[in-house]
């Protein structure tokens, strides 16, 4: 089956730490709701750096990405169907659905 990776991308922070548990329980609850589906459900990013052409770091990055979800889904519209059901989206992020490519040689 083909596999979905759904990057998050900005979003609000909490006003609260109450606000903040409450959106960890909403995101808590819909991966759980993928059930199998979910390949790797919950991969959060920090303290990006960027290497440039010239070979030299920059701290920070050059998108918003602050995490990733990895899916199995029959089709790409089910795979966006699966993610607009994310909580994230209540926060005022979005996310990008991209199709993962089995490359020849990888199992």
């Amino acid at each position: 089956m083909p596999q979905y990776l759904i990057t998050y991308l900005g979003g609000d922070k909490p006003s609260s730490p109450e606000e903040g548990k409450k959106h960890m329980a909403e995101y808590m609850d819909w991966l759980k709701s993928l059930g199998s589906a979910a390949v790797s459900p919950a991969n959060p990013l920090k303290g990006t750096s960027t290497v440039n052409p010239d070979g030299s770091v920059t701290a920070g990055g050059k998108t918003m990405m602050s995490g990733y979800t990895i899916i199995e889904a029959e089709s790409m519209e089910a795979a966006l169907s699966i993610a607009k059901k994310c909580p994230f989206l209540k926060m005022g992020g979005s996310l990008e659905v991209s199709e993962l490519i089995k490359m020849s040689g990888n199992n």
